[in-house]
């Protein structure tokens, strides 16, 4: 499906939909020259750009000050839709705990002892990490815990897993399988399968924020680089997998732009900008 024919001059879609990791980042966490001037450009040419990103605020919001970002953006897989310029929320959903727990001790009965961490609601909400949760590398801040009692005690948006010798994309599959009732599950980016809300999607807060900005999905184009991208494909007009995309996003994929190194946003917006 594409977006209906644009006045002359008018850049083609009205909303440009992006993620953060791997898809408008590139690997060094910075956004270059050339994609914010493609962005910069297709914005005075009449489009509006949204950043939408599996990262909650508190991971996201040192990067929309970097870009001089000052309207809504899409946090914490869909749960937050968030004001840029004024650093507050204006929705957030937040995960059933007791569902949470019920799907995590199902999903451990079956693959065993889960490494996990949590992703606390809120514009300062903290992400705490469990014993042997590999956070990676990066300047992203963590508290850790101990007792497991630390991890329900306050509202969360997510709960994250990690399993010492399933990948991925095999530890999804058996969450899904074993607890889809109960939860969502998404795999965002290596190492991060996430228990969500059940329902909730990138498609479901990017509707909510699109429905703010007055624009439709019929006029969305978005881009996105893992498994967690596919509801906004579904949902937007056009969906574009960087290079680099997991195999599942680029099967359901528009086109394929080159990889986030490269500026695979620009090459798309350069030509739609002709």
């Amino acid at each position: 499906m594409t977006a209906a024919p644009a006045p002359a001059g008018a850049f083609p879609y009205q909303l440009i939909a992006t993620d953060l990791d791997g898809t408008l980042l590139r690997d060094d966490h910075t956004v270059s020259a050339r994609t914010r001037g493609a962005l910069a450009t297709a914005c005075a040419r009449g489009a509006a750009h949204i950043v939408v990103t599996g990262r909650a605020v508190p991971w996201t919001r040192h990067i929309l000050d970097d870009l001089g970002y000052d309207g809504i953006a899409v946090c914490g897989q869909g749960a937050q839709v968030y004001h840029a310029g004024e650093h507050r929320l204006l929705t957030s959903v937040t995960l059933d705990r007791r569902l949470a727990g019920l799907a995590l001790d199902k999903i451990q009965a079956e693959t065993g002892p889960l490494a996990v961490a949590a992703s606390r609601d809120g514009v300062d909400g903290e992400v705490i990490v469990g014993p042997g949760y590999d956070v990676g590398q990066g300047p992203l801040p963590v508290v850790a815990f101990t007792d497991s009692t630390d991890l329900w005690s306050a509202p969360l948006n997510k709960v994250y897993i990690q399993h010492p010798n399933l990948t991925d994309d095999e530890l999804a599959a058996v969450a899904l399988r074993i607890a889809g009732d109960l939860v969502s599950v998404t795999m965002a980016g290596p190492g991060v399968v996430e228990l969500l809300p059940l329902g909730l999607s990138k498609a479901t807060g990017l509707s909510l924020a699109a429905r703010r900005l007055k624009v439709s999905a019929a006029s969305t184009i978005a881009f996105g680089d893992m498994p967690n991208d596919v509801p906004m494909f579904g949902w937007a007009a056009h969906g574009v997998a960087m290079a680099n995309a997991h195999p599942e996003l680029k099967s359901v994929a528009d086109e394929v732009t080159s990889s986030n190194d490269e500026d695979g946003i620009a090459v798309v917006l350069e030509r739609l900008l002709g």
